[in-house]
């Protein structure tokens, strides 16, 4: 005992404390065992706290969640019953489910064409695509090579217009075939006979007995505003006609919604269908797919929870339903297929929650995503072909003719360098005829609109047939055609040799005015007209031009084409050329050094430089034949730019 006292006193020199008439130990001894107490509590305390914390986060890596992902986690509120998966509710949804669009689509459409006195107008199947020319298209056929004449020229004078083939786009849908026949409103008076005059009492027995035929729905015809409804009452139950013209059957166990105008604000339902072509996480399909980061990263962690991966691998389709509401998109419903099987469906409950649903309907969509009509894959710059490649190798694999595609290059030549390189933004849109719904065009077959993008131009046309003299032309959006007034360059393959200005004559030794541009060919190299005119000479000069032909064009424009070896036998005068139609072949008759075609342009008596002088645009609708094609085009745009139910094939 006593070496226990001096053991427990040497810690300390103080006198011990005194409590209840007991000796309390040192006060040395006490703060021994509160500092070890303390320090335990704490290694305790935080051992126990990491233990919950790591149990409530359940790996987790930060330290608050949003509570979208904790009603996700535990989708069951509190006192009510699990939800194990999302069913199919009775909401007022648009039926309709939209898909990306696609970049050729096979529609019917009504046409009407002219057959005698009658107006026909029947259904008829039209193709709309849209073509990236820059990506890896496969021709389907052989193209010709590049030749300026041939884009240029063509062989012969038309002698008629070409009867349309297609017609004009009705305004309104028929079911098969319908006749129409105009007759003149008889201004003279009718040939019929007019019965006599009904009494009162006929007219009011007529309405009693024909009253319920003479209103469509709850509104009465005009006729009947005049008479007072009360004189057609019942005496007996007070119950008068219009009251009795407002029931309505209704099925049994059915709910009828009120009627709601589509607007811009109005709920509409699509489905978007990404295909996976490579391992990819799902976040980033969605990022690539157009979706904002944040939605796309809050979408990808629900999907990913619950199918234990990150990624989707190649052949995967994500199917994702998307809730439009004005400029307000909301994702509802995610789903995965591989291989065409459904595997997950995701889809927000009632509450707001995303949880395990049910396989949506199946979709058309999904089974084609990889086909080759899906998304072009545009290759690297440096390998894109030139543009004239472009657009036949491109319109080929469309469905489109060499015949089509020979057209649409004569209608941009005037715009569009053919031999400089494609750009991975060029694209070209068109519309045009077919015979079936494989959306092949055939002899038959007739364009109706082109609207081509190369760079930061874009040229688009449309095809109108003109009433006044049936002629068949393109024009632009005001009813301007798109061809060329004049050519500035009647020799395609010839290279400009002199200009038009003073210059020291090679034959004669003396400077004097050279009143033309030369353009230097082999002999033998075909001259085009250089616009639609009258032939006014040809033949031979004597004042040094050799083989001379003249051709009148509008509004006093004369062109004037020398030298040539021959004069083609339908160029006489009097007779009518047309724009590219070949006139005449490169010789080196009169007073010429060497083969060349001397071109001259007079403007109302006067030579002008053709290369310089401001020429005017073909020709421009106006008056009634203008209002004619606008309301034409506009069908035409409304057609195009609107989901169309008629629609019967897309590839």
């Amino acid at each position: 005992m006593n070496s226990d006292r001096k053991m427990l006193r040497s810690l300390g020199d103080q006198p011990p404390i005194l409590a209840d008439g007991r000796r309390a130990p040192d006060r040395r001894e006490i703060s021994m065992r509160w500092l070890s107490g303390t320090f335990l509590t704490g290694i305790t305390s935080s051992l126990l706290m990491g233990v919950a914390l790591f149990a409530a986060l359940d790996g987790r890596q930060q330290l608050a969640i949003p509570a979208e992902a904790f009603a996700a986690l535990d989708p069951a509120a509190p006192g009510a019953a699990p939800i194990s998966a999302a069913k199919r509710g009775n909401r007022i949804l648009s039926p309709n489910i939209v898909a990306k669009p696609a970049d050729k689509t096979v529609m019917e459409v009504s046409t009407m064409i002219h057959d005698g006195e009658k107006e026909v107008v029947r259904r008829r199947p039209f193709v709309h695509v849209k073509m990236a020319l820059a990506a890896n298209h496969q021709a389907s056929e052989d193209y010709p090579a590049f030749d300026p004449l041939a884009i240029f020229s063509t062989d012969e004078a038309e002698a008629e217009p070409p009867p349309a083939k297609t017609g004009t786009i009705y305004g309104s849908d028929v079911e098969s075939e319908v006749a129409l026949k105009t007759v003149n409103f008889p201004l003279s008076g009718s040939g019929f006979t007019f019965a006599p005059s009904m009494s009162l009492d006929e007219v009011e027995e007529n309405v009693r007995t024909n009253g319920s035929v003479l209103t469509e729905g709850n509104t009465q015809v005009a006729s009947l505003f005049y008479v007072d409804p009360q004189r057609f009452a019942s005496d007996a139950d007070n119950l008068d006609l219009i009251q009795g013209l407002s029931a309505r059957v209704v099925e049994e166990n059915m709910s009828v919604s009120a009627y709601e105008n589509i607007t811009e604000q109005s709920t509409e339902y699509a489905d978007d269908i990404i295909p996976v072509r490579r391992a990819t996480p799902i976040a980033t399909v969605l990022v690539n797919a157009g979706y904002a980061k944040a939605q796309a990263e809050d979408a990808a962690g629900y999907i990913e929870a619950s199918l234990g991966a990150k990624e989707l691998g190649p052949g995967d389709v994500l199917r994702i339903g998307i809730i439009q509401k004005g400029e307000e998109a909301r994702i509802v419903r995610a789903t995965i297929y591989s291989r065409n099987r459904h595997v997950l469906t995701m889809a927000v409950d009632d509450r707001g929650r995303f949880v395990p649903g049910a396989e949506p309907p199946k979709l058309d969509a999904v089974a084609t995503a990889f086909d080759d009509t899906g998304a072009p894959v545009v290759t690297s710059g440096h390998d894109l072909p030139r543009v004239y490649d472009g657009i036949y190798r491109a319109a080929l694999s469309y469905g489109m003719n060499a015949e089509m595609i020979s057209l649409v290059v004569k209608l941009l030549a005037s715009n569009v360098d053919f031999q400089a390189q494609l750009k991975p933004t060029d694209s070209l849109e068109a519309f045009f005829s077919v015979t079936d719904e494989s959306g092949q065009a055939t002899e038959e077959s007739e364009l109706l609109y082109v609207d081509a993008k190369f760079g930061d131009a874009e040229t688009r046309f449309y095809r109108f047939q003109d009433p006044d003299d049936n002629s068949i032309d393109y024009f632009d959006e005001a009813g301007k055609s798109i061809r060329q007034f004049l050519l500035r360059n009647p020799v395609p393959n010839g290279h400009f040799r002199s200009g038009f200005g003073m210059r020291r004559h090679p034959i004669l030794g003396f400077s004097r005015m050279h009143t033309g541009v030369d353009w230097s060919a082999p002999r033998g190299t075909p001259i085009i007209a250089a616009g639609n005119g009258v032939v006014e000479k040809a033949g031979w000069d004597s004042g040094g031009y050799g083989n001379q032909t003249l051709i009148r064009h509008a509004n006093g424009y004369v062109s004037s084409y020398n030298h040539q070896s021959a004069i083609a036998k339908s160029v006489k005068p009097g007779a009518k050329v047309v724009q590219g139609q070949v006139i005449g072949w490169v010789g080196t008759t009169g007073l010429s050094t060497g083969p060349h075609l001397h071109y001259e342009l007079i403007v109302n008596g006067n030579k002008v430089d053709p290369l310089r002088i401001r020429l005017p645009g073909g020709k421009s609708l106006s008056g009634e034949v203008l209002a004619k094609f606008e309301k034409e085009r506009e069908r035409i745009d409304e057609l195009l730019g609107k989901d169309d139910p008629s629609e019967v094939a897309s590839q």
